[in-house]
C-alpha cells in the first residue's frame, strides 16, 4: 500500500512515473534531437525543482502518448488530455487560482448595504455612468445603502471607454470628497455599479487612494513600471449590469493611455473586488447591441483563456510568488470555468439578445462570471491585444453602433473590437493545439446555427482545418447578431494597419500568452485578414 501511495504521489506531482521518455519539444519554441521513435531518451537537465522524483516531467500539448497504466490514465484525464514534457528553470512551474467572492441571484443588489455594515463600513463612494444613474440597478443599490445607514457620495461621470484622464479625474474627485465628508480622510468602501468601465475605474481609484503614487507606477510595462500593489486595499463591491467583462471577478483594470493613443492597464490580484454581486435582474436595462458587444467579450474570454499558452511554458519564472502575474496561461482549473462558460453561452447568447427572456439573461450572467474566473487567472491573448489599438483609434472615426447613440464621441465598443479579430486569430493559433480548437468549435456548433457546419462536421475536420472550422462558427454568431463585417466597416483602412500593429506590440501582458509567437510580420498579416471578414 505504501509503495502504491508513493507511486500515486509521483504520478500526480510529476505527470508520469516513466522517466526519460520525453519528446523532442523541450520548451515551447525549441526542438530537441530525437531518435527513431520520436522521443529523446537522454536526461534533460534544468528541470522544475520538484522533489517527487529525480527527473520530473510535466504535461504539455502536442506530445504523443505512451501506454498508460490505469493510474496514469486517471491523471491524464484530470489534466484535460494534455501530454508531458520537461519544464526548464526559465519557465514557471506553478499557477495560482484567485477570484473574488461572488454572490449570484435575482435581487442580490438589495444586499449591498448589509454587506457593508458587516464589513464595519460607515461611508462609501459609488461609481456609475450617466446612462445608468437613474435606472433600477443604481437606484436599488443606493436605496440599500440608505436603508443600512451607509453615508455615500455618488460619482456618475464614468466614461464608456475609460482613459488615463478619466481615471485621474475619478481619483481626484474621491480624495476631495473624502477630505470633506469623512473623519478619516478616506471612504471606508467603494461600490461600482455598471459595466467594465465602472468597475475598472473603481479598482484604479481604490489602488491610488490607498497607495498614492505617480500614475504610471502600477501600470503594466512597457508603458508603466508595473510595480506590484504594496498591500491590501479597501473593500470594493462590484455590481455588474452587463453580462460581459467579468470585471467583478478579476484583478485587471483597463484604460486608454491618451499620450500614446494605446490601451493598457493595471493587473494585480489585490485589485480584485472584495465581493461581486451578480444580479440577473440588472441585465434587463442593457440595450440589445450593448448585450451583443458584452456577449462577444465573454465568448472571447472563454476561447482565448482555453487556447492560451500553458502556464508552465510561460517565462520568465517569477523570482518571488508575489511577482507571479495575474494572467498566467491556460491551466487545468481555468479550463473548467472557460469551457463551462462557452457551453452555456453557445446555447443562450442569441436568445438573451433576441428574446430577452429571463432564463437566457440568467444563464448569460452566469456564463460571464464563469469566464471571468477562467480568464482572470489564465489570461487572454491576441484577440484582446489586437483590439486595444482599434478601440483607441475610434476617436478619429465616425463609427457609433446602434445602441450607443448617447455616447458623446465615436467608439468601437470593447467586445466588438475583440470579436472582429477572432476569426483570423484562431485560424492562426490552431496548429498550436488543433484538438483544443476543435473542442471549442464543437461546443459552438451545438448552437445549431448551420445545418451543414454542425457538430459532426466539426468532429470530422482534420487537424489542419481546426482553426478554419472554429472561425466559421464564430462568423455564424457574428452574422446572426449584426456585427460589422470587418474593420473596414467601422472606418479603418488598410493604410491604418502599421499604426494598429504599433499599438498592439506594447501589449506584452497578453501577447506573451499567445500560443504562437507573434511579431510585426504576423500582426500585419492578421490585421489584413480582419479588414474584411466576409
Amino acid at each position: 500500500m505504501r509503495g502504491a501511495t508513493i507511486r500515486g504521489l509521483r504520478a500526480v506531482c510529476a505527470g508520469s512515473s516513466r522517466v526519460g521518455r520525453v519528446r523532442r519539444y523541450a520548451t515551447f519554441h525549441d526542438r530537441m534531437d530525437h531518435d527513431e521513435d520520436g522521443y529523446d531518451h537522454e536526461h534533460i537537465g534544468n528541470c522544475c525543482p520538484c522533489l517527487a522524483q529525480k527527473d520530473p516531467i510535466f504535461y504539455n500539448r502536442g506530445i504523443k502518448s505512451f501506454k498508460p497504466s490505469p493510474l496514469d490514465f486517471k491523471v491524464k484525464q484530470l489534466m484535460w488530455k494534455r501530454k508531458y514534457t520537461s519544464v526548464p528553470t526559465s519557465h514557471d512551474y506553478a499557477f495560482e487560482m484567485a477570484a473574488s467572492n461572488v454572490r449570484f441571484g435575482k435581487g442580490v443588489t438589495r444586499e449591498v448595504g448589509m454587506d457593508l455594515v458587516d464589513l464595519n463600513c460607515k461611508t462609501a463612494i459609488v461609481f456609475t455612468d450617466p446612462n445608468l444613474k437613474n435606472l433600477p440597478p443604481v437606484q436599488t443599490a443606493l436605496q440599500s445603502l440608505q436603508d443600512a445607514g451607509i453615508k455615500f457620495i455618488l460619482y456618475d461621470q464614468i466614461s464608456i471607454e475609460p482613459t488615463s484622464a478619466s481615471f485621474q479625474h475619478a481619483i481626484q474627485f474621491t480624495n476631495e470628497q473624502a477630505s470633506k465628508y469623512t473623519d478619516k480622510g478616506h471612504f471606508d468602501a467603494i461600490v461600482a455599479v455598471g459595466g467594465g468601465s465602472s468597475m475598472d475605474t473603481a479598482k484604479a481609484v481604490n489602488l491610488y487612494t490607498c497607495y498614492p503614487a505617480d500614475f504610471l507606477e502600477y501600470v503594466n510595462p512597457p508603458v508603466g513600471k508595473g510595480s506590484p500593489v504594496p498591500g491590501p486595499l479597501r473593500p470594493l463591491i462590484a455590481i455588474p449590469t452587463t453580462a460581459g467583462t467579468g470585471s467583478e471577478t478579476t484583478g485587471v483594470s483597463i484604460f486608454d493611455y491618451e499620450s500614446i493613443n494605446a490601451k493598457t492597464g493595471i493587473a494585480h490580484r489585490r485589485l480584485k473586488p472584495t465581493l461581486g454581486l451578480i444580479d440577473p435582474l440588472n441585465l434587463a436595462s442593457c440595450p440589445p447591441m450593448v448585450a451583443v458587444s458584452s456577449g462577444f467579450d465573454v465568448l472571447c474570454h472563454a476561447l482565448e483563456s482555453y487556447t492560451a499558452i500553458p502556464y508552465h511554458l510561460r517565462s520568465p519564472r517569477p523570482e518571488r510568488p508575489l511577482l507571479r502575474p495575474a494572467y498566467q496561461g491556460s491551466n487545468p482549473i481555468s479550463d473548467v470555468w472557460s469551457l463551462r462558460s462557452l457551453s452555456i453561452l453557445s446555447q443562450h447568447f442569441i436568445p438573451a439578445v433576441e428574446n430577452r427572456d429571463e432564463d437566457s439573461l440568467y444563464q448569460t450572467a452566469l456564463a460571464s462570471t464563469y469566464a471571468g474566473i477562467g480568464f482572470g487567472n489564465a489570461g487572454v491573448h491576441l484577440c484582446h491585444g489586437m483590439s486595444y489599438p482599434v478601440s483607441s483609434a475610434a476617436h478619429k472615426l465616425q463609427f457609433k453602433p446602434k445602441g450607443y447613440e448617447s455616447a458623446p464621441y465615436p467608439l468601437v465598443p470593447h467586445g466588438m473590437s475583440v470579436v472582429l479579430q477572432a476569426p483570423a486569430v484562431f485560424r492562426f493559433t490552431s496548429d498550436s493545439d488543433p484538438e483544443r480548437h476543435r473542442i471549442v468549435a464543437r461546443m459552438m456548433a451545438g448552437a445549431g446555427l448551420s445545418k451543414e457546419k454542425n457538430e459532426r462536421y466539426v468532429e470530422d475536420c482534420k487537424d489542419e482545418d481546426a482553426g478554419k472550422v472554429l472561425a466559421e462558427q464564430i462568423v455564424l454568431f457574428m452574422k446572426r447578431l449584426g456585427v460589422p463585417r470587418g474593420l473596414e466597416e467601422v472606418g479603418l483602412k488598410r493604410e491604418d494597419i502599421p499604426e494598429l500593429v504599433k499599438g498592439t506590440l506594447p501589449q506584452h501582458r497578453v501577447l506573451k500568452l499567445s500560443p504562437k509567437p507573434v511579431g510585426e510580420k504576423e500582426l500585419t498579416s492578421l490585421f489584413n485578414e480582419t479588414m474584411k471578414i466576409w
